[in-house]
C-alpha cells in the first residue's frame, strides 16, 4: 500500500494527515469529476470534498488494503455515478457510463495536469482569466481585450508574464506539458 503511516495517521484521528493527503490528491480528483460532470467544476469540487469528509467519518471502520489512491477515485467514481442517477431519476433522462480512474499510467498523468492546474490556481485572478481565454479558449489579443475592455498591450504583458510564472514554477515536464495542452486545444 503507499502511504501507509499516513493511512495509519488519519486511522488514529491526525487532521494533518488527511489535510496532507487532501493536497497531495484534491486537484487530480477534480480533474477526473470535472471530466465526467461535463466541465462542472462546482460540483465536482463538492463530490470530492464529499470524498474526504467520508474518508474522515468512516476512518476506523474503513480496511483499506492495496491503495488509498485507487480508494479514492473509486469512492469519487461511485459518488459521481450516485449523482448522476439522482438526476436521471429527476429527469426520466439516461446519462452516458462513468468512465473508470484508469491505470498506474493515466493516475501519473493526471497528477501532471493537477500540478499543471495547482500552479496556473496561483496566478492572479486577471492573469488567469487571461490565459485562460487564450490558451484554452483560443482567443487572439484583440479578442480577450475587447471582452475584457483593456488594451491588447496589457493582454500581451499579462500573457507574457504567465507564462514566465509557468516556466519558473513548474518542473519543465510540466511546462513542456503545459504547452502542449495549449496546441491541442
Amino acid at each position: 500500500m503507499e502511504h501507509p503511516e499516513l493511512w495509519e495517521n488519519i486511522r488514529k484521528g491526525d487532521k494533518n494527515a488527511l489535510r496532507n493527503l487532501h493536497r497531495k490528491y484534491f486537484y487530480q480528483m477534480c480533474l477526473y469529476a470535472r471530466k465526467t460532470l461535463n466541465g462542472n467544476e462546482g460540483l465536482a469540487e463538492e463530490l470530492v470534498s464529499d470524498c474526504f469528509i467520508k474518508i474522515w467519518e468512516n476512518r476506523k471502520k474503513l480496511e483499506i488494503k492495496s491503495s488509498l489512491r485507487f480508494y479514492l477515485f473509486f469512492m469519487l467514481r461511485n459518488s459521481i455515478i450516485d449523482y448522476h442517477r439522482k438526476a436521471r431519476i429527476k429527469s426520466g433522462e439516461l446519462t452516458e457510463e462513468i468512465t473508470d480512474p484508469g491505470s498506474l499510467e493515466e493516475f501519473n498523468e493526471q497528477e501532471e495536469y493537477a500540478r499543471l492546474y495547482s500552479t496556473v490556481q496561483k496566478l492572479p485572478e486577471q492573469r488567469r482569466k487571461i490565459l485562460k481565454m487564450a490558451v484554452f479558449d483560443s482567443l487572439t489579443y484583440d479578442q480577450i481585450a475587447e471582452r475584457l475592455h483593456i488594451s491588447k498591450n496589457t493582454v500581451k504583458t499579462q500573457i507574457a508574464r504567465a507564462y514566465r510564472f509557468l516556466k519558473e514554477s513548474l518542473d519543465p515536464k510540466d511546462f513542456n506539458l503545459f504547452l502542449f495542452v495549449r496546441r491541442k486545444e
